[in-house]
């Protein structure tokens, strides 16, 4: 069986949001603090011993959630098209950091996002 290497960062951000057409609450603007996990999944080390190095995993995340920090989400693209829900927000978040990070032995493998402290979604495309 190959080698199989999991490396995982948690960050965060505060965004704005509202869902179209909802019926509740959630129609209504209204923020949240939003955790974020990207997962990479390495299947060789490099010559430091690192699946990819963590620093540029964050790096990669962070170019992409600070375009989305402390804004309401409604607001930015794809979110004027698509509704800006965890699993959305999620699936556009691994796409864009996936454009930067993936390389040809580590690539994303999920990511979470965090609404609450107890409700989360994790997209990925295995």
């Amino acid at each position: 069986m190959p080698s199989c290497y999991t490396l995982k960062i948690i960050t965060d951000f505060a965004a704005a949001h509202l869902l179209r057409n909802y019926p509740g609450v959630c129609n209504r603007l209204h923020g949240h603090n939003w955790k974020i996990e990207v997962q990479v999944t390495a299947s060789q080390l490099d010559d430091v011993g690192m699946g990819i190095d963590f620093k540029d995993m964050k790096a990669a995340t962070m170019a992409v959630i600070d375009t989305l920090d402390h804004r309401n989400l409604n607001d930015l693209e794809p979110f004027t098209k698509i509704n800006p829900t965890a699993e959305n927000i999620a699936a556009y978040l691994y796409r864009e950091i996936s454009g930067t990070l993936n390389r040809e032995h580590a690539r994303v493998s999920a990511v979470t996002v965090w609404e609450t402290e107890r409700a989360c979604v994790t997209y990925s495309e295995e």
